[in-house]
């Protein structure tokens, strides 16, 4: 910990900011303390979550120890459970999503579209989700960043099917881009 806060330190003319990732950084009892250690340093914070601790997220959020969320919205919520392969409360889901809409703070939810697990009309269901939200990002499912090999043969979209699902989407949310 003391040699991050050293290279941080040392950098404050080069760095506006520190992303905190992960996995999923609100699992880290610590994290709390070491948000709090970064703003000290007058750093701007921003959190990649996949939205599964609501009450972490809201407190840090309370606590002013975040400046920009972002969340992996991964399915509708009804599909949440097959889709992440695990047993995630869907109703947990939305509470992040809801108190991240009701944050003040900048912030954007986003999916990564393997074609073969999110149709056009997942893709809807979750911009109906996060109705009104400031951001949502389309990405592009890359089969070589991939932890479990049975993805490496997995497509994305096209450029135009990215194109037109960009289109739709924002009837739903403020902006959508595809990243």
């Amino acid at each position: 910990m003391d040699y991050f806060l050293s290279y941080i330190d040392s950098r404050k003319n080069w760095l506006d900011g520190i992303c905190i990732t992960g996995g999923e950084p609100m699992i880290h009892d610590g994290l709390e303390d070491f948000l709090r250690l970064i703003k000290e340093r007058h750093f701007l914070v921003k959190v990649d979550t996949n939205g599964s601790f609501p009450l972490r997220l809201k407190d840090l959020i309370r606590k002013k120890l975040v400046d920009y969320i972002a969340m992996d919205v991964k399915a509708p919520l009804e599909k949440y459970r097959e889709i992440t392969n695990s047993k995630v409360n869907p109703d947990i889901i939305r509470k992040s999503i809801g108190s991240i809409m009701k944050s003040g703070l900048d912030y954007e939810f986003r999916t990564t579209l393997v074609k073969s697990q999110l149709s056009k009309e997942d893709i809807i269901e979750i911009g109906k989700l996060i109705k009104d939200s400031q951001l949502y990002v389309l990405q592009k499912f890359v089969p070589s960043k991939t932890l479990n090999p049975k993805f490496l043969n997995e497509t994305t979209y096209s450029n135009e099917e990215f194109e037109h699902l960009k289109d739709i989407l924002k009837n739903y949310v403020t902006k959508c881009l595809i990243r």
